[in-house]
């Protein structure tokens, strides 16, 4: 197998930020690439361009506040740049420098035609009345203007951006187009081009690569017993399907705490229990356990789809899962993937794990494209074959020579990406 269990001095959790993990990876997986790519690695290490804006808006108060925003485009070797827009108080340029990485590797293991770009508005969005909410979603499109478009780079909802957002973005850029333009961005509300299946879309990607995997490894999911971290709307989504297909949930965890029962939680429950009360802890059946306590819990598959570094060098010692499948992008570390190789635990790496959301969001914008719209059964389905047809060549290589799943990953889209980029050669 690639790598050691020994822990470099500096892959540690205080000296790696989101970019530096990243050109960790790419470190890792140079090795394995075909040698007359070589030459063109270091496209892999450098984002095409990079856009730094000051989002300022006027509040109900009257006041003027300012924002930072940014907006990444990592590579479009292979199509226009996608990616989400997130709104949160600890967005960093580092952090949307890596995401936009992710997205170029994750678009090319699925392979959809595009390339990677990210964005994001330092903010805490709960500070916001909906009023200034919208005023700095409009601000913020009119600033990056100059980098998207449906055939240049295609934002999405990302944390604490959703399809009314995206419906706002749409609105101003289609206001400076003169026109109705649905395909700038996807995530949208279904009657302004959105698409069935996009809600659960990614955390349906993460059911279907876990139980490919689970099926490899030989564990029924009737009866598995499963953790999630993280309850928007890919853990919750994700946990749902587990459930229904006969999984025990049996520990949640979010931002509000962490909720446990060794017979299975109800899903549907605790999710409606969370939007009334705005918390997991209280319901009945739902134990509230220590928030590090969760990582110590006895399961089949641990879910991690909330932040990036939540699994570290500190806790992945503690995990008791055979599967730990990446539902939040970066969420484990290069120390800590040293660990659970050693302990053989197998990781589903995020470039393939939530890809779901990227591949529906690419239907979104085919239908947008084409004014033809699916119906939801034939989007699961195209969705499930290309996540299965994924999932199977990451493994298949995986195996044949020996490697991590995320490294595995990392060869199949790096692979692509650089030899779109070799074809293409220099211009001018």
């Amino acid at each position: 197998m690639d790598n050691t269990s020994k822990i470099p001095s500096y892959l540690s959790r205080e000296r790696l930020g989101p970019w530096e993990t990243y050109l960790v990876q790419i470190d890792r997986v140079e090795p394995y690439l075909e040698k007359s790519l070589l030459p063109w690695v270091e496209t892999l290490t450098r984002p095409k361009r990079t856009l730094i804006v000051d989002v300022p808006i006027r509040l109900d108060s009257g006041e003027i506040a300012h924002f930072e925003g940014y907006r990444v485009q990592h590579n479009l070797s292979r199509g226009p740049g996608k990616g989400g827009i997130r709104y949160h108080p600890d967005v960093t340029l580092s952090e949307v420098m890596a995401l936009s990485a992710w997205m170029t590797i994750k678009n090319a293991v699925v392979n959809v035609p595009y390339g990677g770009a990210k964005g994001g508005i330092r903010v805490n969005p709960k500070n916001l009345t909906l009023a200034e909410l919208e005023r700095l979603t409009r601000r913020y499109a009119s600033e990056i203007n100059i980098m998207i478009g449906p055939e240049k780079d295609i934002p999405a909802p990302d944390i604490n951006t959703n399809e009314q957002i995206m419906a706002w973005f749409m609105d101003t850029y289609s206001m400076n187009q003169g026109k109705t333009t649905t395909g700038v961005v996807t995530g949208k509300p279904l009657s302004l081009g959105g698409s069935l299946g996009r809600p659960d879309a990614t955390g349906r990607g993460v059911f279907i690569t876990t139980v490919e995997a689970a099926r490899h490894l030989g564990i029924p999911i009737a009866g598995a017993k499963v953790a999630v971290q993280g309850f928007g709307n890919v853990g919750e989504a994700a946990a749902r399907l587990f459930a229904e297909a006969g999984a025990k949930v049996v520990a949640v965890q979010d931002e509000t705490g962490t909720v446990f029962n060794a017979a299975g939680l109800d899903v549907r429950r605790l999710k409606r229990h969370r939007h009334e009360t705005g918390s997991l802890g209280g319901m009945a059946e739902a134990e509230s356990i220590d928030n590090q306590d969760f990582w110590a819990c006895e399961v089949d598959i641990l879910i991690a789809a909330a932040l990036e570094n939540q699994i570290t060098e500190d806790n992945a010692g503690r995990i008791r899962a055979r599967i730990v499948t990446e539902g939040a992008n970066g969420p484990t570390t290069p120390a800590a993937d040293l660990i659970l190789q050693a302990r053989n635990i197998l990781v589903i790496p995020d470039v393939l794990a939530n890809a779901g959301g990227v591949t529906v969001s690419y239907f979104e914008w085919v239908q947008d494209i084409s004014a033809f719209f699916w119906s939801e059964d034939e989007i699961n389905q195209r969705l499930d074959k290309i996540m299965r047809d994924a999932f199977n060549a990451v493994w298949a290589s995986a195996e044949s020579k020996g490697i991590l799943l995320r490294t595995a990953a990392f060869v199949l889209g790096c692979e692509r990406v650089l030899l779109a980029r070799k074809l293409r050669g220099l211009y001018p």
